[in-house]
């Protein structure tokens, strides 16, 4: 299907304000996910939410700003999106995030003859009083995307997944991270143990840090050379991560935390370590864990939809229940006297498989020419199409 014309369209409006060419450099998911488009063949056109009217050209994706971030209601008047779409004629919208109801429904009214792919970015059904808005919505969608199709159970469940919607597993973005020389990594950023395990996220409930350093305390009287890195940006937990460490023995002496690092450093910190940890109860996708495959570095991580998507339900690293600081420790165990450069090299292999800029591309091309055939289809028979709605891993 040549010339296919997507346009990705996020609704955010970034709380800080940001100039345009500021917001290409802080949200690299914006930037990969419309490259792992167009390395496909995929013709990509960006629409950002900003109060700045700009267009920008990079890597041969436009990207089009503009102050379309709070939607008028259905029937209203956005003459500048619309202006924008009628220029662009693309052939899918791809609108990231399921949280923009009323902004969907106004796009819909736009361009009523495109079709819509909604992309779940860690959203959650919303409250009932809600639900009845977010539904008109998402059947305005002739597809939803998440890491995992588990995922959207929930939103079926309460009602908001329309039949003729289809479903699709996607991974919500890549990475530029790439393996590095172990040693030199060392030396850079002071990282010792065997193993060193570093942890890349908020010190927050639910990603569990409590029950991370727990696991970990249980892994010592096995591993004495363990070491713990804690990267992190929020942190409400802080006091009583700061706490548990300064309680146990096992803790105080091999656990750093770090706080916030550059993007740069954490690609450093994840070629020095040995193992990637995280406790996370739910996750829309799992950046830092991208990221870490992407640098070969083997994943310890906790047993939930995204997690066993990105892993290819465990293939790579080790999967642990949530809340069972004993399964971490065993799995930490288990796993450390067999990380070397075959396994590292196995971690590297999996990410261009299924998780590249490459590999990305390719199922976003898949998704976006099964969903305009759909769409055509249901067309020509004036209905939803004749085959029922499947889940489809791509």
């Amino acid at each position: 299907m040549p010339h296919l014309h997507v346009a990705q369209i996020s609704f955010f409006n970034d709380p800080a304000g940001r100039a345009p060419l500021q917001l290409l450099d802080a949200w690299p998911s914006l930037v990969d996910v419309a490259d792992a488009a167009s390395r496909s063949g995929i013709r990509v056109s960006v629409l950002q939410a900003c109060p700045r009217t700009e267009h920008l050209v990079r890597a041969g994706v436009h990207y089009h700003f503009q102050p379309f971030g709070d939607a008028p209601a259905p029937g209203g008047s956005n003459n500048g999106l619309r202006e924008l779409l009628r220029q662009l004629a693309p052939d899918v919208l791809h609108v990231h995030g399921l949280g923009f109801p009323r902004h969907v429904l106004s796009l819909s009214e736009l361009a009523p003859d495109v079709p819509i792919l909604l992309q779940d970015h860690a959203s959650g059904p919303p409250r009932i009083w809600r639900r009845a808005l977010w539904r008109r919505s998402m059947a305005r969608a002739a597809g939803l995307a998440f890491c995992a199709l588990p995922q959207a159970t929930a939103f079926a469940e309460a009602g908001l997944v329309h039949a003729a919607t289809q479903l699709y597993e996607i991974p919500e973005s890549t990475s530029r991270f790439v393996p590095g020389d172990r040693h030199r990594a060392r030396a850079a950023t002071g990282v010792a143990g065997e193993p060193a395990v570093l942890w890349v996220g908020h010190l927050d409930a639910n990603k569990d840090p409590l029950t991370v350093l727990s696991g970990i305390s249980a892994a010592v009287a096995a591993l004495p050379g363990l070491r713990l890195y804690c990267c992190f940006g929020e942190a409400p937990l802080l006091r009583a991560v700061q706490d548990r460490i300064a309680a146990d023995p096992r803790l105080h002496d091999r656990v750093q935390l770090l706080g916030r690092a550059p993007h740069e450093r954490i690609e450093l910190l994840m070629q020095a370590a040995d193992l990637f940890v995280l406790g996370s109860h739910r996750e829309g996708s799992g950046y830092s864990l991208i990221e870490a495959l992407a640098c070969g570095l083997p994943p310890v991580v906790t047993d939930i939809p995204s997690f066993r998507a990105l892993t290819g339900a465990g293939a790579v690293g080790m999967l642990w229940p949530c809340d069972d600081p004993q399964a971490l420790g065993a799995a930490l165990c288990s796993i450390a006297g067999g990380v070397d450069h075959e396994m590292r090299h196995a971690v590297r292999a999996h990410f261009e498989r299924e998780l590249s800029f490459d590999a990305l591309g390719r199922k976003l091309a898949a998704m976006y020419e099964d969903m305009l055939r759909r769409s055509r289809r249901s067309e020509l028979s004036g209905g939803p199409g004749d085959e029922p709605r499947a889940l489809r891993a791509l």
